[in-house]
């Protein structure tokens, strides 16, 4: 990633730092961002929802330079750069905290804090294929996932009957979950690239395909950081998932404690898959999709 959107000398008054006086008289601060977004999108629709809003940024620095007083710079610079990669396009951040009025005791210019954070959001990716040599699809998919995340879990293969679309064969699904540093939107691009590679074709919905790639859920619903979104090329969570059982009866194989959000909701997916008829879902082809056997 080489796109960045990069802000610099944001000043706000704060009352950091360990002197009893540093916190009750207050000092200036001054912030420098540079965040790593994928600025594609954006150059492309001339769109303000396809990039960062780095006014929206520049506000949240002041806040926290304002808001509460804390010891250490350091732990300033921290909670700056959570807050920005909080926002789901960014996928990387430096702060640069300065603070040139800090009591050395001896001549300086400035003094600054430096932090550099990568975004580590955990994912759950559906695999799908019935076209082809399957087993082979799904382990080359998952193989090349290792591009896009870091795989925690892979799930057993489940053969499942096709829901919706024209008579098709039968499935075979699988679910990796993992931690990626990309945004939601980079990750999407990275899974359509994976598909495509596959000869994956998008002319019948529901429709028979060589490879399919879900990006299921971004973030973590236990803690709040999960994306909810709602736009023209992406919806998180994914808006049929809490009804599939070809998704779900492998996740929860994989991760045992998994959870989804479901209309503002977060429920356990084994309480999900309770819920489901579960026919149309068997074990498939005994094999470990990063392992083989071939």
């Amino acid at each position: 990633m080489s796109d960045q959107i990069v802000l610099k000398g944001i000043s706000a008054v704060g009352h950091h730092g360990v002197l009893d006086f540093e916190k009750r008289d207050g000092q200036t601060f001054v912030v420098d961002v540079t965040m790593q977004v994928d600025l594609a999108p954006a150059g492309a629709s001339d769109d303000l929802a396809d990039t960062v809003n780095y006014a929206e940024v520049a506000g949240d620095v002041v806040a926290l330079v304002q808001g509460e007083p804390l010891d250490l710079i350091e732990a300033l610079a921290a909670r700056i750069a959570d807050r920005v990669l909080a926002r789901p396009l960014v996928e990387a951040v430096e702060v640069v905290v300065h603070k040139p009025q800090a009591p050395v005791g001896h001549p300086f210019t400035d003094v600054q804090v430096r932090v550099v954070r990568e975004r580590q959001a955990p994912v759950v990716v559906a695999l799908g294929s019935n076209v082809g040599d399957s087993v082979e699809t799904l382990h080359d998919a998952t193989v090349a996932l290792f591009g896009l995340l870091d795989i925690a879990e892979v799930s057993p293969v489940v053969e499942t009957d096709p829901v919706g679309g024209p008579d098709q064969p039968v499935y075979l699904n699988a679910v990796v979950t993992g931690t990626t540093h990309l945004a939601p939107s980079s990750l999407l691009a990275g899974l359509h690239d994976i598909e495509r590679a596959h000869g994956r074709t998008r002319e019948v919905r529901w429709g028979p395909r060589t490879l399919d790639l879900d990006l299921v859920q971004y973030g973590d619903p236990v803690f709040d950081t999960d994306v909810v979104m709602d736009s023209a090329t992406l919806t998180l969570p994914h808006p049929r998932a809490h009804e599939r059982a070809f998704v779900l009866v492998p996740w929860l194989q994989a991760e045992p404690e998994a959870v989804l959000r479901v209309d503002g909701t977060v429920r356990r997916v084994a309480d999900l898959v309770a819920g489901l008829d579960t026919s149309g879902v068997r074990p498939g082809p005994d094999v470990d999709l990063l392992e083989g056997p071939w």
